[in-house]
């Protein structure tokens, strides 16, 4: 199989390294990543200017395709014939930091998967739920073993159609992780707030600021399975159809 394995991070990232690393043992990997980090980017598409693509060299000597773009850019450059041949499957991450309920709307890994989504091609979002204060390198190597059995498994079976898989890898070692579980989305709490400062010149400018986002560790949820030791994966549709409420808006008789 040829595996498309791309980040948010940025191409120099260490969770995408560690995930190229893991995932050659299933087939053939090309690394399309961002020149620079696009965390927290969303689902992007750049109409409005030229996408530049150069290789590099990644740090253990291998090559990799470096693009101005998005994620969801370099998804979509592979796909449209950059590399000038197919890909099986598209394997986002690895995310220093888990990606869990609304995140998804913002996180440029997940979005980088539903880019591999949308042409039909299975495609996993992976992210490592990392301390929010570590300091110095983090251990990636649990993560990208993670990685490595969902892939092998998304190989073995048929992905639906219009469904991406979002996987979230508790920071243990591979042996203390209880288990795998399949999830819905949790609830996320933001608690964003906005500052506001004033330049050498006395003109406003503004960051959205806060403490860390927290979630509601309900069981059956990506948050709860996080929680409780265990690797998330939440199959995630790309029809955000809110369906039960159909028939109640139906009701209002819009126009009539």
């Amino acid at each position: 199989m040829h595996f498309l394995v791309t980040n948010d991070d940025g191409v120099d990232a260490p969770g995408l390294l560690a995930l190229a690393q893991e995932i050659r043992k299933l087939g053939r990997v090309t690394v399309v990543a961002p020149d620079k980090n696009w965390s927290a980017s969303g689902h992007v598409k750049t109409m409005n200017r030229p996408l530049r693509v150069k290789e590099v060299i990644l740090e253990d000597g291998t090559k990799a395709f470096a693009s101005d773009g998005a994620p969801s850019d370099c998804v979509a450059l592979s796909m449209l014939g950059l590399l000038g041949e197919k890909i099986d499957c598209v394997v986002s991450g690895i995310n220093p930091n888990a990606n869990l309920g609304h995140d998804v709307t913002y996180s440029g890994t997940v979005t980088a998967a539903m880019e591999g989504t949308i042409s039909n091609i299975p495609s996993i979002a992976i992210s490592l739920d990392a301390p929010e204060f570590h300091t110095g390198p983090l251990d990636y190597l649990a993560a990208a073993q993670v990685a490595r059995v969902v892939v092998e498994k998304v190989g073995k079976n048929k992905m639906p159609g219009n469904v991406l898989l979002n996987v979230n890898v508790p920071y243990l070692p591979f042996n203390e992780i209880k288990g795998f579980r399949i999830t819905r989305q949790g609830l996320r709490v933001y608690r964003d707030e906005l500052v506001r400062r004033e330049d050498p010149r006395g003109r406003p400018y503004y960051w959205i600021g806060g403490d860390a986002p927290t979630g509601v560790p309900e069981e059956g949820t990506d948050i709860g399975a996080l929680n409780g030791g265990f690797v998330s994966i939440t199959p995630i549709s790309l029809d955000l159809t809110a369906y039960d409420c159909l028939e109640q808006f139906q009701s209002w008789n819009i126009g009539k």
